[in-house]
């Protein structure tokens, strides 16, 4: 039987630090034994800024690691400018769409969710233009994720935003989601009639490149030296810096834990943000007006430098806003997983990995907005510092993760959902 040729639509691909880029570079490097593989996506662009190296061309074909890319040249965007980050978004749909007839013998299109709406839309251009079957990979639903924080009110653009949508869902011959909750909206969505045929299978980290060191390991040691951080009890958010999580009301609860806070040990208590994004200039701006000099703000790290950040925290926190249950998945609970760190997750009841961090007891969660118990939580963490319960939490979430949610277990799952088509 001849291998069959499956063709990935993705925003994002490496080197670009989006978390989804991450996931279907390890998916289509892991599906390689069963498929040939193109991937179409923007040129590296992730901060909105493009290398010189990338302005010239209208396409760019490259091989990296035996998957065949084609990088479509975008306009350069800022994250805070919606005009502009619609330019960028836009000329890659229709970069992809003509990229599209340059791939030969396609038995299967894949897209994700994102460019919102867009994604899927690019997914239905695939099938119909190549006479493949569909997959739709759902990460994040728009626009429910939109309506969640209010970035439109225009009910005529959310309105056409979920018709599209539900018509890519249509189309396709298999939804893929990320959580329990994500199904459960596709339900929802088609009112449990006639609904699509779907499947969840979670995200993932690979346990082999991110795993726990120990606190004293050199470059973990040498991370903390470089922003000031030794001998700190520390609470990390890492990932992006956006709309979706509720981060500056979470700010001014971190504002009651000032400088002068410390650990029954002595350690003075840090809360570090390492990333990027849409609110990180108003973060930064109320830290400095009110003089929160335990908050720090750290760039987006390399990929081969990320298990030392990770691991230079105690805590780690996992948090969405409210209304993102069944809309979104916060994949970054697989990295804290991974290094088997202790969570503080803010996440609806019923949401994927608020589900998991309680069954596993690997952390303590709270509903988005219940600012005092968030505020309960952090002085739990504080008063519990370096104690070995905190240990304890931590390993639990690691072997739920190395028993369910391997990197191999989940790339199996999808090689066989999409053979079975």
């Amino acid at each position: 039987m001849r291998k069959k040729h499956l063709l990935i639509y993705a925003h994002y691909y490496i080197p670009d630090v989006a978390s989804t880029g991450q996931i279907i570079k390890e998916l289509a490097e892991g599906m390689l034994d069963q498929f040939y593989i193109t991937v179409i996506c923007v040129v590296p662009s992730y901060g909105g800024v493009i290398e010189e190296e990338y302005k010239t061309k209208r396409f760019y074909f490259e091989n990296i690691h035996g998957v065949e890319v084609i990088r479509i040249r975008v306009p350069e965007f800022t994250k805070a400018d919606k005009v502009s980050r619609v330019k960028n978004i836009v000329s890659y749909f229709f970069g992809a769409m003509n990229a599209t007839i340059k791939v030969k013998n396609v038995d299967y299109v894949f897209s994700i969710s994102q460019p919102p709406v867009l994604g899927g839309l690019l997914g239905v251009w695939g099938k119909w233009t190549r006479h493949a079957k569909f997959i739709y990979n759902i990460q994040d639903f728009n626009p429910e994720q939109i309506l969640a924080v209010n970035y439109s009110r225009s009910k005529v653009l959310t309105g056409s935003m979920l018709a599209f949508d539900k018509f890519s869902c249509r189309c396709s011959d298999l939804i893929i989601t990320v959580g329990r909750d994500l199904v459960d909206t596709v339900n929802k969505r088609f009112q449990n009639k006639r609904v699509p045929k779907t499947v969840m299978i979670n995200n993932w980290i690979d346990e082999k490149e991110i795993y726990p060191l120990e606190k004293d390991h050199e470059k973990v040691l040498e991370f903390k030296k470089k922003y000031h951080l030794e001998n700190k009890f520390i609470l990390m958010y890492s990932g992006n810096l956006g709309l979706y999580y509720d981060l500056e009301n979470i700010l001014k609860v971190i504002e009651i834990f000032g400088a002068s806070t410390k650990t029954a040990t002595g350690k003075e208590v840090c809360f570090v943000f390492v990333g990027a994004g849409t609110v990180q200039h108003r973060l930064e701006q109320y830290v400095k007006e009110h003089h929160m000099d335990n908050v720090i703000f750290i760039p987006y790290q390399k990929k081969e430098d990320l298990i030392y950040s990770l691991n230079a925290a105690d805590v780690h926190w996992v948090v969405n806003a409210k209304g993102i249950k069944g809309v979104s998945c916060p994949s970054k609970y697989y990295g804290v997983a991974a290094i088997a760190s202790p969570v503080l997750g803010v996440l609806e009841k019923g949401s994927e990995i608020r589900t998991i961090i309680e069954e596993t007891e690997s952390g303590l969660v709270v509903d988005p907005e219940d600012y005092e118990t968030i505020k309960n939580h952090i002085q739990w963490f504080i008063d519990h510092a370096d104690s070995k319960e905190l240990i304890e939490m931590g390993y639990r979430g690691r072997e739920y993760l190395i028993e369910h949610l391997t990197r191999d277990l989940s790339i199996q799952k999808y090689k066989e959902e999409i053979l079975r088509l």
